[in-house]
């Protein structure tokens, strides 16, 4: 059973915090409250989906081909959303590989206490459908992007959704991390995060990343992060 003392950060969880207060409370009393560790693999692709998981904080990637060793990143959730997607769409099987980026908490509800709820309240269909839409939305920006945007706005965009995902200003990731997700070659990302840290942006220190002028890291990054955070809040 989630901590439900803890009221602010279980409402960080965007999908939760547009349920009915008596569908959130269902949820919450149902649900376990986990801590996700970085690389931890939430869903490989094809298992069998056994609950829903609800970031409250972190980024979770899913990884176009875990197979390959090259670990790059179709899409990506936090708090804004949620893991189990093939539970609203008739399957059991989990869609794709989904991989923990930046550690954080999130509930996880079981399949069991998700259809008895499914079954009580209308609203929580609903919610999950408008965050499904806003998910395919980033995974169509980021195919374009992938061709169209500079590294550096690409790198940008990446830290300004850690960034939304996160409590505070500060996360671990590693630039190798990055490179990896965006099928950069380290030194281009290197370079990327030197000029954000001349230009003010950010600090970086082993793996400790730091948004310390979010304008100016706004200012360098791709418009695809404004349309897919207009998406998400709808």
């Amino acid at each position: 059973m989630a901590d439900s003392g803890n009221s602010t950060a279980l409402l960080s969880n965007h999908v939760l915090a547009a349920l009915r207060p008596d569908a959130r409370d269902f949820i919450v009393d149902r649900s376990e409250m986990r801590h996700m560790n970085t690389g931890d693999v939430i869903y490989a692709n094809g298992a069998l989906v056994t609950h829903l998981v609800f970031p409250l904080e972190g980024v979770v990637s899913f990884i176009a081909d875990p197979a390959s060793n090259k670990n790059v990143e179709k899409a990506s959730v936090g708090p804004e959303g949620f893991l189990g997607f093939a539970l609203i769409m008739d399957s059991d099987k989990a869609l794709g590989t989904s991989v923990v980026q930046v550690p954080g908490r999130a509930l996880w509800l079981s399949t069991t206490d998700f259809d008895q709820a499914l079954e009580r309240f209308r609203c929580l269909r609903a919610s999950m459908l408008r965050y499904a839409k806003a998910l395919i939305m980033q995974l169509m920006e980021s195919v374009a992007c992938s061709s169209l945007h500079t590294a550096e706005q690409r790198v940008s965009r990446w830290l300004l959704q850690a960034h939304d995902r996160v409590a505070g200003d500060e996360f671990q990731v590693t630039q190798e991390t990055i490179s990896q997700l965006l099928a950069l070659r380290r030194a281009t990302v290197n370079a990327a995060c030197s000029d954000l840290m001349n230009a003010g942006a950010i600090s970086y220190n082993r793996g400790r990343m730091i948004v310390k002028d979010r304008k100016v890291l706004h200012a360098r990054c791709c418009p695809c992060y404004d349309r897919i955070r207009m998406a998400t809040a709808c």
